[in-house]
């Protein structure tokens, strides 16, 4: 029986982790959804605007700012494995700077574990912004960083919020063709909701980074587990676009 070549198999996981993404959240994620939505009641609007605030910055520097720009080097002619080989080396390193990040705040107490909502929002988007140069697209247009920022929402959303992303994904250069310049689309955002699906995907684990003594163990594992899970849908954000661009 031939072997696979490597884009082949690409390919395949390619597949099998759109068909994951299809696939519905099992009935605990849609209950830990409402009592997290209950708990959004009880915190007051000025915390919420806070997190809002950084989401909204996040997004600005992404959209027109050059803070997450990471001169790479990579040729055009590499192929897709070798590309993949810098892609996994790459991600390795972030991970263990998001896994060191959530440990020292993690180990500072309630104040330093709120900063590393921040300063993790930073690690992600930058870790992006290299996946995207390692793949070959270039993050001075404006298109390319909006991608970006829905990977960002792919990885962590709710069920219904990643189906209306992945759908926009799977077909983005029909989608591309909709899309307001770059000003009129800033003006669109609601920022609170992007938020709101970010934090409400993670927070029912970091939480227990605010716990002395406790927090600097979930800060590690939790921030490498969700840099993992964002090098993950990365890589198959890419492939698609990669596999169309060839083909």
């Amino acid at each position: 029986m031939k072997s696979l070549t490597y884009e082949e198999q690409a390919k395949e996981e390619l597949k099998r982790w759109l068909r994951k993404m299809k696939k519905s959240e099992r009935w605990t994620n849609r209950i830990a959804k409402k009592v997290q939505n209950k708990i959004n009641e009880f915190i007051p609007e000025k915390v919420h605007s806070v997190f809002t605030a950084s989401i909204k910055k996040m997004v600005q520097a992404a959209l027109i700012g050059s803070e997450y720009i990471t001169k790479m080097d990579v040729p055009e002619t590499l192929t897709l494995e070798q590309r993949e080989k810098f892609f996994q080396e790459t991600r390795e390193v972030y991970k263990k700077t998001a896994a060191m990040e959530g440990a020292g705040t993690g180990a500072g107490g309630i104040l330093l574990a709120m900063a590393d909502f921040a300063l993790f929002l930073g690690i992600k988007m930058k870790f992006l912004f290299s996946a995207a140069a390692i793949y070959g697209f270039d993050v001075k247009d404006y298109k390319e960083r909006l991608y970006i920022l829905y990977l960002f929402q792919l990885a962590f959303s709710s069920e219904e919020k990643r189906k209306e992303v992945l759908e926009k994904i799977v077909s983005w250069d029909e989608y591309c063709a909709t899309l307001p310049d770059e000003k009129t689309y800033l003006e669109t955002i609601d920022w609170k909701s992007f938020q709101l699906e970010y934090r409400d995907h993670i927070d029912l684990v970091k939480m227990l980074q605010l716990l002395p003594g406790f927090g600097a163990v979930v800060g590690f594992f939790a921030n490498y587990h969700f840099l993992d899970v964002l090098g993950e849908t990365a890589m198959n954000g890419y492939r698609l676009r990669y596999f169309k661009k060839i083909f």
